[in-house]
């Protein structure tokens, strides 16, 4: 059985807007994910690891342990042999207290990527191929959460392209989820159900094309 791990942070472990509840894996888009490539005969096993609140490589002053570098390498060197590693971080990077732009938090993600290469894994295992996901734009903040994002909208403008650039530079794939879907109108950062399902079945289609390759 192959394993994809995801690494991301609430837009993946499924927070169901403007609450503090949980969607059911089949409704996360790692669920839908690991259905659709299930269906397609392959046995996969998607492994999540989202916590909320992770940046790319930013300190959460109020939360520990929300730097998605710490940790990284082991949770890639406990969940080996990976067939692939998504990332889907930074909407976060974009909260009040940090004073980022699109092209800090792409070097966040760089230095993500960096980090998976270079993760200590049992010899002999190859290195995971690497998706980078870039999370929908931040729409105007609303509901209970609008005032840990206010501005973020502004701040985060040409995320996907920087990530986009990044994924190029160090030669991994790359996914736009503002390509294929919106965040919610409710609270105008994370999915919604449908929003999940649609960007589960993008992701299907991009992990198809790179394995058939």
């Amino acid at each position: 059985m192959k394993q994809i791990l995801i690494y991301g942070d609430s837009l993946t472990w499924g927070i169901i807007p403007d609450t503090r509840k949980r969607l059911d894996f089949h409704e996360r888009w790692p669920g839908v994910l690991e259905a659709k490539l299930n269906t397609e005969g392959a046995m996969f096993r998607v492994i999540e690891n989202c916590l909320n609140g992770r940046r790319t490589v930013w300190e959460d002053p109020f939360k520990a342990g929300r730097n998605g570098l710490e940790g990284l390498a082991q949770v890639v060197e406990y969940n080996s042999p990976l067939e692939m590693v998504v990332v889907m971080l930074g909407t976060n990077d974009f909260q009040v207290m940090h004073e980022n732009s699109a092209w800090s938090s792409a070097q966040g993600i760089r230095r993500l990527i960096q980090k998976i290469r270079n993760a200590p894994v049992e010899p002999g295992m190859f290195a995971p191929t690497i998706l980078i996901v870039a999370p929908p734009p931040i729409r105007t903040p609303k509901g209970s959460i609008a005032p840990k994002f206010e501005g973020g909208e502004t701040k985060s403008v040409g995320l996907g392209e920087a990530y986009r650039q990044v994924s190029e530079d160090e030669g991994v794939f790359f996914l736009a989820a503002g390509d294929v879907t919106e965040s919610s109108e409710v609270d105008g950062i994370h999915p919604d159900v449908g929003q999940h399902r649609t960007l589960g079945e993008a992701v299907f289609e991009k992990i198809s094309a790179i394995l058939s390759e």
